[in-house]
């Protein structure tokens, strides 16, 4: 297994505009949700790990910490009695897909909490697929499944050293196209391969270690992008 650190140099943001992807473009917008609105309830029965339902699933145990949707963000907070990340899910199925949303990490007390993270992470009917993670000392990639890998659990396949405030928004666009993946947190990007990255999967999670934020969340269907050859050798040079 092979990462390569791309620090990619990626043009400024449009206003209007989405954040340039690298390994793919974009195709049909499959979720679009800005936070403006409450969630709809639960629908679905769960089927295995984390399928079976669609639409949004969260605080389906006292454990899962609490989370609420307000002034056009959905928060997540820990609870402080069981240090447990709290998770909200979005249930619909899919393979290849570019996700993208804004995660904040909150400057509030730790209360007694350890961690202070945000991820975004892929699963299947078993476990944990791929994420996204972000942390006051930089971001990660890595391919996190229990079940499929045995005991090695999550596998850093890249890292970012550099600092994240509390209390910032940051841009995270994650790529996800047959067994490859491509995070790119505020214009540094990371690739990895793995064969697990290229199953089918049915969610998209977030996940706050401790008290964190996602807003402007939108997924659409991958397609090639015919440049990523170049664009890959590119950034590899920039390593």
């Amino acid at each position: 297994m092979k990462s390569v650190l791309l620090f990619a140099a990626l043009t400024s943001l449009a206003v209007a505009g989405d954040p340039p992807t690298l390994m793919t473009t974009r195709g049909h917008l499959l979720v679009d949700e800005n936070f403006e609105k409450p969630l709809p309830p639960f629908d679905g029965k769960s089927n295995g790990f984390a399928s079976g339902f669609k639409s949004w699933r969260y605080n389906a145990a006292e454990r899962g910490g609490h989370w609420e949707v307000k002034d056009g963000a959905f928060t997540g907070s820990e609870n402080p009695a069981v240090q447990h990340p709290a998770t909200a899910s979005r249930g619909f199925d899919f393979k290849n897909v570019v996700i993208q949303c804004e995660l904040r990490m909150n400057d509030v007390p730790l209360e007694g909490r350890k961690f202070r993270f945000m991820m975004v992470r892929t699963t299947d009917t078993k476990d944990y697929v791929c994420s996204v993670v972000i942390n006051e000392g930089g971001f990660r990639i890595q391919k996190d499944d229990n079940d499929h890998a045995g005991p090695d659990k999550a596998v850093p396949l890249g890292k970012v050293k550099t600092p994240l405030k509390l209390g910032e928004w940051r841009t995270v666009v994650f790529e996800i196209l047959g067994e490859e993946m491509v995070g790119t947190v505020d214009g540094h990007s990371l690739t990895g391969t793995h064969p697990l990255i290229g199953s089918e999967k049915c969610s998209v999670m977030f996940v706050a270690g401790m008290d964190g934020s996602v807003r402007n969340f939108k997924v659409w269907e991958a397609l090639p992008n015919p440049d990523w050859a170049k664009n890959k050798a590119a950034l590899a040079a920039k390593k």
